[in-house]
């Protein structure tokens, strides 16, 4: 193994009360992409995600369906964990909230904090987001609602919760936030730091259990519940095995590692204030990198189950596979703005940089191969890729570096259209085979560069170069 830096990457846990949707399967196939990225480039990497189980809007729909609140999640929860298999994920663990280590590093992070003195007891009347799950300041109305949940009443709760003293860290936040690259995109950093400048307010951090009986318990208070972003986000080091660290992998990941989170752009305030200031008052070393994705979006509008134009991933793998799937995902959603997406306009790219790309490139090519070279080309030497490839990754965005294999696609094309070496083979056998042999060499190097693409493709064309073999077509035609 190398002995360069050991990453950490995470995605956000996507809260269970609703089947899996096209935005978390983006993050989730993004993630692993990076991973296998890196552990390509020779790093150790642990590839976190998992599901956020605790919470009023679950027990309010685990109560609705007559279920127990454990069935209801476990359900979820599995429908969550299919998508290892159907995206073809490398995850090293998928954590539960629900799981019984992470119940007890919540509890240990809440009294890391209670004995650092940023934890404290008062009542408290606010207006209360469900969708969110948390209290809204004034400055945070839109229209008298909740920006994030337009449509849902705020509702006005007061009771006597645990708080957890964030005004306390405006300085080292601050200083934090005020260092470029621990958020990506740079904009992000700025509308992050922008929030802090303009004053932090502490945030309630437990719900009286009569209120809320669904979450782990607060230590040495039967009366009271953890709030569930105080839970869930503790996610990210008790995977890890914090705070016992039996096999090593916190100080190996975390403490001496890289670490880099994924989210959406909504998580801005939860995961580079709230979270990070949590991880301070528990002693343990900021997060290295958050990088926030936009939204997907279905014909100019938010997808929503009642307009009937929700994607879900399990339908795009049925009708695409699963290496096409990730394809559209990683090149056809912009990793930083919002991107628009329809089912539509998915059939199109589909056969357009796939089916006459591609997979037409591959056959083309591995045809000629077959037919007119006497055997297989060397395996050519595990030489650097490109250096633009290398920046775009390097940089999370894996829009670019699916652009930059799909140029050299096109090039390649358009080179057999220009040198047509099918034709030269009649006049000038040589002269040909030795364009096929690039053309061969090429192709093995771009099946290369797809492996945290499309890792099964990458193979396949690995395998087809190197057993001198057209492979069955890759990309099938969608029936019309």
């Amino acid at each position: 193994m190398s002995q360069k830096k050991a990453r950490y990457l995470t995605t956000t846990l996507p809260y269970v009360n609703a089947d899996p949707h096209i935005g978390f399967a983006t993050e989730v196939v993004v993630a692993d992409a990076l991973a296998r990225y890196w552990r390509l480039m020779g790093h150790e990497v642990f590839f976190n995600t998992g599901t956020d189980e605790h919470g009023q809007k679950i027990a309010g729909k685990a109560d609705e369906k007559g279920q127990s609140r454990q069935e209801y999640v476990d359900h979820f929860a599995g429908e969550f964990k299919k998508l290892g298999t159907a995206l073809d994920l490398s995850f090293d663990r998928f954590i539960r909230t629900t799981d019984p280590d992470h119940k007890a590093a919540a509890q240990a992070i809440w009294r890391k904090c209670l004995e650092n003195g940023d934890i404290y007891k008062k009542k408290y009347k606010g207006l209360y987001c469900v969708g969110d799950e948390m209290f809204l300041r004034d400055s945070d109305l839109v229209d008298g609602r909740c920006p994030n949940h337009p449509n849902m009443e705020p509702q006005v709760v007061e009771e006597e919760n645990y708080f957890f003293a964030l005004s306390k860290y405006q300085d080292y936040l601050q200083e934090y936030l005020g260092k470029p690259g621990v958020i990506e995109p740079e904009w992000r950093r700025l509308e992050a730091l922008k929030f802090v400048e303009s004053g932090l307010e502490d945030f309630s951090i437990s719900r009286e259990r009569a209120r809320l009986d669904w979450g782990i318990d607060v230590p040495d208070d039967e009366n009271q519940v953890m709030y569930v972003w105080f839970d869930a986000l503790s996610n990210y080091i008790s995977t890890l095995g914090w705070p016992e660290d039996k096999d090593g992998n916190f100080k190996k990941f975390w403490e001496e590692g890289e670490t880099t989170q994924l989210a959406g752009k909504d998580q801005v305030r939860f995961q580079s204030i709230m979270w990070q200031a949590m991880l301070k008052s528990a002693g343990v070393k900021a997060t290295d990198r958050v990088v926030y994705h936009g939204f997907i979006t279905s014909g100019g509008q938010k997808m929503s189950k009642s307009l009937g134009n929700v994607i879900s991933p399990y339908d795009l793998v049925t009708r695409y596979g699963t290496e096409a799937t990730r394809y559209l995902l990683l090149r056809h959603v912009h990793p930083f703005e919002d991107s628009d997406i329809t089912t539509g306009r998915l059939d199109e790219l589909y056969t357009a940089g796939l089916v006459n790309g591609l997979g037409n490139l591959v056959a083309r090519v591995m045809k000629m191969a077959e037919t007119h070279m006497e055997g297989p080309i060397d395996r050519p030497e595990p030489s650097g890729f490109d250096r633009e490839y290398l920046e775009a990754l390097d940089s999370f965005n894996i829009q670019t570096a699916c652009d930059f294999i799909w140029r050299k696609v096109g090039e390649m094309d358009e080179r057999i259209t220009t040198e047509a070496p099918f034709k030269l083979v009649k006049t000038d056998l040589e002269k040909a085979k030795t364009i096929i042999r690039e053309l061969v060499r090429e192709l093995y190097i771009v099946g290369r560069m797809l492996h945290p693409i499309m890792p099964q493709t990458s193979t396949a064309i690995k395998e087809a170069v190197l057993a001198n073999k057209k492979p069955e077509n890759l990309f099938t035609r969608l029936d019309q």
